[in-house]
């Protein structure tokens, strides 16, 4: 079995709370906030804990906030290490509207990097790295790192027999696709490949047709789409198709991502294929979308949905 790495470079801690109506220019009064740890890679790994699994999390965190996100990591019996990187951790803000439903996302900014925080974060990486591992960077990058960060380990952990699972947005994306790296897995949604590409994709033959074009261009061997209720779609270079979950009713949005990657890097990491990994993680997915907050997905729920997704050629 692979040991799964995930990386997380701009951790948050999650606060989340209902509001009977989000009104501007009035106090709000809100129900006690849950409080969860963040980021893509945190996330991830809380994940595959509640799926059954194992993973080591490498975290940048400091400050009394970051102090606060570790106790609560560790508290889910997740075994976490730092990124010798201290700066003081950031917060995020989600509110859900009681009359409409809608939830509101506050994303604050992360610290600034230098060049000597990614050096010292660089070999905390690969110094945790081993034989065959499957490594996740996830998440939104701090402020002053480089979009390259992340690519220009490839080379050394594919020394090591290592794979690198990319699931990331905005110029990290745009550089992932088009840099050839040697990536594993590409992984993003509607909203992010509409931004990578500047089309609007509503078809999911659109959807899939991309999906190709970037793996044909070197972007990664695997890549997938999310798209969002209809499901996952996914070109591994020997099947391309969807895969379908379940009707569910959604309560939040936050963690399908990466409930998603968490359930398709066990399944990797167990030996499975491809497609079974993407429907694990399809299953996550539509599991998670029916928690509340920021809480993931859960395993009696994944496993039932597992059953139940389709897989559609394409």
């Amino acid at each position: 079995m692979s040991e799964i790495l995930t990386v997380t470079a701009n951790p948050a801690l999650d606060l989340s709370t209902d509001a009977p109506a989000v009104i501007p220019d009035r106090k709000l009064r809100c129900s006690a906030p849950l409080m969860h740890p963040g980021g893509g890679g945190v996330n991830i790994s809380r994940a595959i804990a509640g799926l059954g699994g194992a993973s080591r999390a490498l975290v940048a965190h400091g400050g009394a906030t970051g102090q606060h996100l570790a106790d609560l990591i560790a508290a889910e019996g997740l075994s976490v290490a730092s990124l010798g990187v201290p700066h003081p951790t950031r917060q995020s803000v989600s509110v859900r509207d009681g009359a409409t439903g809608l939830q509101y996302r506050f994303m604050m900014p992360g610290s600034p990097w230098t060049q000597a925080d990614a050096t010292t974060a660089r070999a905390a990486v690969l110094g945790a790295v081993t034989p065959g591992a499957l490594v996740l960077p996830s998440g939104s990058l701090p402020p002053g790192l480089s979009v390259d960060f992340f690519l220009g380990l490839i080379p050394d952990l594919a020394a090591q027999g290592a794979r690198m699972i990319i699931d990331t947005s905005g110029p990290a994306l745009t550089r992932a696709a088009e840099a050839k790296a040697g990536l594993y897995v590409l992984r993003m949604d509607t909203a992010e490949a509409e931004e990578l590409t500047g089309l609007t994709l509503t078809d999911l033959d659109d959807i899939a047709s991309l999906t190709s074009d970037l793996r044909a261009a070197g972007a990664a061997e695997i890549v997938i789409i999310a798209a969002g209720a209809q499901g996952t779609v996914i070109d591994t270079g020997e099947w391309r198709g969807l895969t379908r979950p379940p009707v569910v009713v959604p309560h939040s949005k936050i963690g399908a991502g990466d409930s998603f990657m968490g359930a398709f890097a066990m399944s990797i990491s167990r030996g499975e294929d491809p497609v079974t990994a993407c429907c694990w993680g399809t299953a996550a997915a539509a599991s998670a979308v029916r928690e509340v907050g920021t809480r993931l997905c859960q395993r009696g729920d994944t496993e039932r949905f597992f059953r139940e997704v389709e897989r559609v050629g394409m």
